[in-house]
């Protein structure tokens, strides 16, 4: 008796077992979040439906900014070679959306022809129409960087009003930023990348910063993609050091009015491109900033299944929110009289149907879609044709959310260690990963990494000075002895333990007058700000220890 009930117990205990996670993010959408989706017509209002080419994509990286910000100019840095279609200028050059992606052969695809490419990710674009598709291409050619993401390049965003329509006549579109009719919206297309991509990039000029309104909406729109955004402030070898730290000032302020989160979007400063620094005064501190850029980009591949699963329970949780918004307004409706009455009504009150159902299901306020927004697309709609709430469906999804997910986390990790590490390669990524233009070659700990002789050498008299002093027998001191003189450093402990280990060759807990001066030299190391290495370099062995290492 009752066994359907032990049955179905059962059925959400066990979830769901997948071989890989692509198949599995395909599978849980397909069968549990997308019929949530097409039930409560999640399509017309958020997002239109994944497909197979969004799972299984290489990570892309959206670029955005004003016009003469250097995105165009930026990825022909990251390849090191011209793509199709490109145009770079102080004018606004790129008047078209871009996607360069790897191809055998050179050549751009249109975007009409984009659309019906199943292995392509942009098939759902066909939604913006022609006057977008005629903005859109797809530019291919072989390149190493590419093999491993793909880079999506945005008309630059002109500001003020005069300049706006102006370009409208000027390149046959109308309405670019918000107009739905005329041309196309061009927020809304940005958003669609958004959602999709698994970084994006804002492109500041340092030598003329300046948020358009225009550029702020854009950012705006971009809501709830946070995560995915990092900043480069651009051109920065164009003005000095003192007016670039205004510059790095000013730019944080004015993101902290526009992106409403508490945490600091990474700023990366630098000059991307192959001409001379003008100001070459913080090239060392550029080099530093493009590595660490450099290894957040490097990084997408390894964590693209992880984002991926991300995005989806991001989505999985709108859909949720959606489907009681559209099945409160149902409920109020009118059966006969009244419809258009009530209809103005409850989109007018929408904020309070909002509270009463962050209340009764005890949603984050932050799950909600945009207010303003939701009110614009409600007034379209027919809400007689809306569907009452179905407890079965969401009842689906909070399964996917509390188990499935959860065997792919554990099967995300898997695969990140079975498989080799995977980076991006090539083009920018390659020039400063070996040789002596490599970032920090040749410094802090590589110090005297290419000289014949021990470069701790040099400072060994002063070092073996302090060495007698402190009653070495048998030409070697205790740790004891070797403590007291190393925490005049004032560096913790922590850290003094690290120098200790590389420094102790032997491993016999005292330490003679060759690793006591290594000891000394690392300490002189981290006090100039440099971070002590894992392991002693070989370069940095005392002679008479090097016979022991081999």
């Amino acid at each position: 008796m009752f066994s359907w009930l032990g049955h179905d117990d059962r059925r959400r205990k066990d979830p769901e077992v997948f071989q890989t996670v692509s198949e599995g993010l395909k599978k849980l959408y397909k069968t549990k979040l997308l019929p949530l989706e097409e039930h409560y017509r999640f399509h017309e209002f958020h997002s239109p439906a994944l497909e197979d080419a969004d799972f299984d994509n290489k990570p892309m990286v959206l670029l955005v900014g004003q016009y003469s910000t250097g995105k165009t100019t930026f990825i022909r840095y990251l390849l090191e070679q011209d793509f199709p279609g490109m145009r770079i200028g102080p004018e606004p050059t790129t008047d078209s959306f871009i996607a360069v992606m790897q191809g055998d052969v050179e050549g751009i695809i249109p975007g009409n022809a984009l659309v019906v490419d199943p292995k392509k990710p942009f098939r759902k674009l066909n939604a913006f129409g022609n006057a977008f598709l005629n903005r859109f291409v797809c530019a291919q050619l072989p390149n190493a960087v590419l093999e491993s993401i793909s880079v999506i390049d945005t008309p630059g965003i002109l500001s003020g009003e005069k300049q706006r329509i102006s370009r409208d006549a000027e390149k046959g579109y109308s309405c670019l930023y918000r107009c739905p009719f005329g041309g196309y919206d061009f927020a809304a297309v940005l958003e669609w990348f958004a959602e999709r991509v698994d970084r994006i990039i804002l492109l500041f000029d340092a030598h003329k910063l300046d948020i358009s309104d225009e550029f702020s909406e854009v950012i705006k729109a971009l809501k709830n993609h946070e995560d995915k955004m990092r900043v480069v402030l651009n051109k920065a070898d164009q003005i000095e050091t003192q007016q670039l730290m205004r510059v790095y000032g000013a730019l944080m302020w004015s993101l902290g009015k526009i992106v409403n989160t508490p945490e600091v979007i990474r700023v990366y400063i630098g000059s991307f491109w192959s001409h001379p620094l003008l100001i070459p005064d913080n090239r060392k501190l550029f080099e530093a900033e493009e590595q660490d850029l450099f290894r957040d980009i490097q990084s997408l591949p390894r964590n693209a299944a992880l984002r991926k699963l991300n995005d989806l329970i991001k989505r999985a949780r709108l859909a949720k929110v959606h489907a009681y918004i559209i099945s409160s307004l149902k409920k109020e409706m009118p059966s006969v009289f009244g419809k258009d009455n009530k209809k103005k009504e409850l989109v007018n009150n929408l904020g309070e149907i909002y509270g009463r159902i962050e209340r009764e299901h005890q949603i984050s306020p932050g799950d909600f879609p945009n207010l303003k927004k939701m009110q614009d697309q409600l007034q379209a709609q027919d809400f007689t044709k809306f569907q009452p709430l179905k407890t079965k469906l969401l009842e689906v999804v909070e399964d996917m959310l509390a188990h499935d997910i959860a065997q792919l986390m554990v099967l995300v990790r898997q695969e990140e260690t079975q498989r080799p590490v995977q980076m991006v390669k090539g083009g920018a990524f390659e020039g400063t990963l070996h040789g002596p233009f490599g970032h920090g070659y040749g410094e802090g700990a590589g110090e005297g990494i290419d000289d014949a002789e021990w470069v701790v050498a040099r400072d060994k008299p002063m070092y073996d000075e302090i060495f007698y002093t402190l009653s070495p027998v048998d030409g070697k001191i205790t740790g004891a002895n070797a403590k007291k003189e190393m925490v005049r450093s004032k560096l913790p402990n922590t850290v003094l333990g690290k120098i200790w280990k590389l420094a102790d060759i032997d491993k016999d807990g005292m330490l003679d007058d060759e690793e006591f001066a290594l000891a000394n030299h690392l300490i002189k190391v981290k006090l100039e700000g440099h971070e002590l290495p894992n392991e002693l370099p070989s370069h940095l062995l005392p002679p008479s220890k090097r016979k022991m290492a081999e």
